[in-house]
């Protein structure tokens, strides 16, 4: 008789979870409200920044990974990987506020055209730990090169915007640079 009700309360068991389970909601996506996540208010945030592109040197901060296979004049199919110090001057010596890490490959056959993907990553101030990412196409002798932040990470949750580069200094016999940054990004 035990075993009778036992199996019993099984069977009720089981088709009360089915019950439940078959109401379950099995949407692929849902909407969610922002706040449960700290989400506030969105803010616009400038920052003015340099970029230092070592090529040579002994201290390179960027990487030649696959060389051109071709003798074009762009070096098209060209890839570095980089490690670049962010300062807030020109100069090397300036504060450091963070690295660029990613690459960039030389994606065009008829100008200087890069395609640039990297992690702004901040060390500084309550910005420390958080990351800013740029994926976009840079032509190098532009005057000014607009690409888009695709997103971040930490206080860069869910960021948009883009960046504007200048050159401010190019040496052409070795291809170091140091470019400014400035970038706007929309975040909360």
């Amino acid at each position: 008789m035990a075993r009778l009700s036992y199996f019993i309360f099984l069977s009720l068991l089981s088709s009360f979870a089915a019950v439940l389970v078959a109401g379950e909601d099995h949407k692929f996506g849902r909407t969610i409200n922002r706040k449960l996540y700290g989400l506030k208010k969105e803010k616009l945030s400038h920052f003015r920044l340099y970029w230092h592109d070592a090529v040579t040197g002994s201290n390179a901060s960027s990487v030649l990974v696959v060389p051109p296979e071709n003798t074009s004049t762009t070096a098209f199919g060209m890839v570095r990987m980089i490690d670049n110090a962010l300062t807030l001057g020109p100069q090397m010596s300036s504060k450091l506020v963070g690295r660029a890490q990613g690459f960039y490959a030389q994606a065009a056959q008829q100008e200087i055209g890069l395609l640039m993907a990297m992690n702004f990553a901040f060390i500084e101030g309550k910005y420390n730990g958080s990351t800013i990412t740029v994926l976009g196409r840079n032509t190098v002798f532009s005057k000014v090169r607009e690409m888009p932040v695709v997103g971040g990470s930490g206080l860069f949750r869910f960021a948009r915007g883009y960046v504007q580069a200048r050159t401010h200094w190019l040496n052409m016999t070795s291809g170091d640079a140091i470019v400014e940054y400035n970038i706007y990004v929309l975040h909360y």
